[in-house]
């Protein structure tokens, strides 16, 4: 806005511009002609210029309405004309050109600065509290990952411990059944060495006592032998008594010690061997003619099944089945039908 008031005394100015020319001269050292005369020296002014005052509370207004605005897009903000002498006083050539740069609408960097501080004061009022709200966050997620990997580390160690644990148990069973499989091997050894001895025994003790039935030692004639050695005869075939479920005995007994051989009396196969109820243990010999020799009461068989020869050992003496004492019952069948075996064994030559 043009001013009409005279030209202060003993300021001789150029020609005033015409109207409307104040918003764009920018008066510099240049363009402004030397002052003669009597002259007045204006003080300093403290702070910014009224223009820059103006301006900041502009953009105070700008800032409260949403952020700072830059020169190109900033509102049209009124600002007051400064005074020719405000503007050619030697002193203020600095807040004469700020002025000069605020009404251009260009902020200076303190300006800013200030705004963009409100700014982030007025858009963050509780910046205090997020920021210790993050803290917060944080050392909890740090807390929550700590407590989830000691509680990984617990699981893992009770795995190990249990898997452990479950390893020693085994080793543990393993060597019992260790030690309970070798006690069964030694204790079977020990029995199988005290049967063979025992039979040793009975062998040698057979062979040297003679018995009252008239056979001291086995004999064989003609392919043919006796069917136990050291043997006392003591019931016939024929014998009546109600030790026998038929009523009469169908058989020869030979007593002789526990583990006393037994022999084939003549050469043939053996076609059965097992228990047998009241016969015990029995081995059924069948010779070529188809002669059926029972071999009952034994403690133990050599041959269960297969041909055999003349004399070769098939069992051994006991007292299994229904006895009364350690004896070979021998029976002789033909056509399944008994007949008397010590008259059988003496027409084959034998001394019984």
């Amino acid at each position: 806005m043009a001013s009409n008031s005279p030209a202060p005394e003993g300021i001789d100015v150029q020609e005033a511009p015409g109207a409307g020319a104040w918003g764009e001269w920018n008066p510099t050292e240049d363009s402004a002609r030397p002052l003669r005369g009597k002259h007045r020296v204006l003080k300093p002014r403290g702070g910014l210029a009224r223009s820059s005052t103006v301006l900041g509370v502009g953009v105070i207004a700008a800032v409260g309405a949403g952020g700072i605005a830059t020169a190109q897009d900033r509102p049209q903000v009124a600002i007051s004309v400064p005074s020719i002498p405000d503007l050619l006083g030697g002193g203020d050539h600095s807040g004469a050109a700020a002025a000069q740069a605020d009404s251009a609408g260009v902020p200076r960097q303190a300006d800013a600065q200030h705004g963009q501080q409100a700014v982030q004061t007025q858009g963050h009022p509780d910046a205090g509290e997020a920021l210790r709200h993050r803290i917060l966050q944080q050392a909890e997620s740090q807390q929550d990952a700590a407590e989830a990997q000691a509680r990984a580390d617990a699981e893992r160690v009770a795995r190990e411990s249990a898997a452990q644990e479950a390893r020693s148990q085994k080793e543990a069973a393993d060597k019992e059944a260790e030690e309970v499989r070798a006690a069964a091997e030694k204790a079977a050894a020990e029995k199988a060495a005290a049967d063979q001895a025992a039979a040793a025994q009975a062998q040698t003790k057979g062979a040297a006592d003679t018995g009252s039935g008239g056979g001291a030692t086995a004999k064989s004639s003609g392919g043919w032998s006796l069917p136990t050695s050291s043997y006392t005869l003591t019931s016939h075939y024929g014998d009546s008594g109600s030790m026998w479920s038929s009523g009469h005995h169908t058989g020869l007994d030979f007593a002789a010690p526990t583990g006393t051989p037994v022999k084939a009396v003549g050469g043939g196969k053996v076609i059965s061997a097992g228990w047998s109820g009241a016969y015990g243990y029995r081995i059924v010999l069948q010779l070529a003619d188809g002669t059926e020799v029972w071999y009952c009461h034994l403690s133990s068989m050599a041959v269960t099944s297969g041909p055999v020869g003349a004399g070769e050992t098939i069992g051994r003496v006991g007292a299994t089945g229904n006895v009364t004492g350690a004896h070979l019952h021998l029976e002789v069948r033909k056509g399944g039908a008994t007949v008397d075996p010590l008259a059988w064994l003496t027409a084959r030559g034998l001394d019984v």
